[in-house]
């Protein structure tokens, strides 16, 4: 029968570490505590944290007792105390002796940190908290220290680039933003950075070795004036793409202003309308000419406003009620209808796959644009111009902002189920762990590559 000091040595799953005693205890709100009393075996003693190699002792006085938590037993809060001192390190100078159960600097073991990080990844961080037992802001600090332990130089995602998207994406209210690199082969963020413009891309893009820029071939992202100088800058030879994404976003946002302007257009018109009509008292009289007129012009007000998602629309997907209020639109209002076709056909090319074919409708849609007679088509027709060469090559290279949109809503759940951040490095450690290829090894727990096997 193994001794109770060997039971607790296998149920911590700690090397290196010797058992001395143990104690339960309750707390004064009637918590009940596991008090382990343990130290690191001599060959493990008087280690550097961050290198692991032996040096001097540079506290020659009593030890400080120090208490780290670890994972309950059942219901039990564990806790493991310990002598520690320092020791003085040729490479990182004086600083507190390893210990093998924690990360540096931690209060926590390494088993406790890893499941709260890997419990962070899925659940809000306010039920982290409850369920751990832990402070709020405990948690960030948790999944840092399981990032730099699993992956301590992020640098190496930087390597082998060569088709990447850009976007930048708000975090926070009051336009709070970040700018984010995704690797479109791997399907990962290389790169996050605070804030947006020309200035903080320009940091990803002087973190790169010439060696690593050289690799770079495409790049992806919205038609961001500061996105293609970066490009151009330290990256002139690789190809540019404007996603066909934001280039039918443009066209819905020219629709949506046409709408606007045709609505208020008929319900001014509704309105002088029922200023020259002025009704009396109590009821309108059946035999009334004008109240039909009236009514109509309300009516067919309120239609072109209700109509903004039934335009959004591809035709393919319109309900039967959506198709009758766009053939009333056909019917009813020429400029409206228009503008819908002008925004479906340029959906439309932006799907096809032969690159001469999508140049000609592409010229075809530029000279309708061009001649419409709706301004904000016209304006739009110009910003397709000066973008048509990185549209052709999305069209070409097949390639699209698809994964970094996909990307920046995985980052968005991220903050909504941390209900905001108010630590940035904690943000950008969590989206680094979420939003890679990683995995948060489990205490006790076969490996994924043995699971799959």
């Amino acid at each position: 029968m193994a001794s109770a000091n060997t039971l607790f040595k296998k149920i911590l799953n700690v090397k290196d570490i010797v058992v001395k005693t143990q104690d339960f205890y309750t707390d004064k709100d009637g918590v009940k505590h596991l008090r382990i009393y343990a130290r690191p075996t001599a060959r493990k003693n008087n280690c550097c944290p961050f290198c692991g190699k032996k040096s001097p002792r540079y506290d020659l006085s009593n030890n400080a007792r120090k208490v780290w938590r670890g994972l309950d037993w059942g219901g039990i809060i564990v806790e493991i105390e310990c002598p520690t001192h320092r020791v003085k390190c040729e490479e990182h100078g004086v600083v507190t002796a390893d210990v093998p159960w924690a990360y540096p600097g931690s209060s926590f073991t390494k088993e406790f940190d890893l499941t709260v990080a890997w419990l962070a990844t899925y659940l809000p961080r306010s039920a982290v908290s409850n369920y751990m037992r832990i402070d709020w802001a405990t948690v960030g600090r948790c999944i840092s220290r399981t990032l730099n332990d699993i992956e301590p130089e992020r640098s190496r995602r930087l390597n082998g680039l060569v088709n990447i998207g850009i976007d930048e994406t708000s975090y926070k209210k009051g336009h709070k933003y970040i700018t984010v690199v995704v690797n479109h082969d791997t399907n990962t963020v290389v790169w996050i950075g605070e804030g947006h413009g020309k200035s903080v891309l320009a940091q990803f893009y002087r973190c790169l070795t010439p060696e690593q820029l050289s690799t770079i071939k495409v790049v992806t992202g919205d038609g961001a004036k500061w996105i293609t100088e970066c490009v151009n800058e330290y990256t002139p030879d690789c190809e540019r793409c404007v996603d066909p994404f934001h280039v039918v976003e443009w066209a819905m946002e020219a629709l949506d202003e046409v709408r606007r302007e045709v609505w208020r257009e008929a319900y001014n018109e509704a309105q002088e309308l029922s200023k020259a009509n002025p009704r009396g008292k109590g009821r309108p009289r059946a035999d009334d000419p004008i109240m039909p007129i009236i009514k109509a012009a309300q009516a067919k007000a309120d239609e072109i406003k209700n109509s903004s998602y039934a335009l959004g629309k591809a035709p393919e997907n319109l309900t039967e009620k959506q198709q009758l209020r766009i053939e009333l639109i056909a019917a009813t209002n020429n400029k409206l209808y228009r503008a819908y076709k002008l925004k479906e056909k340029l959906r439309l090319l932006l799907k096809i796959k032969d690159l001469e074919e999508a140049e000609t409708e592409l010229r075809s849609w530029l000279w309708w644009a061009s001649h419409c007679r709706i301004p904000a088509f016209v304006e739009l027709n110009k910003k397709i111009r000066r973008h048509k060469e990185h549209i052709l090559n999305t069209i070409r290279l097949g390639l699209s902002n698809a994964r970094i949109e996909a990307t920046n809503n995985k980052i968005k759940l991220i903050v909504r189920k941390a209900y905001g951040f108010r630590n940035m490095q904690n943000m950008m450690d969590m989206i680094y762990l979420v939003c890679s290829d990683l995995v948060i090894p489990l205490p006790n727990r076969k490996s994924n590559s043995a699971q799959s096997a």
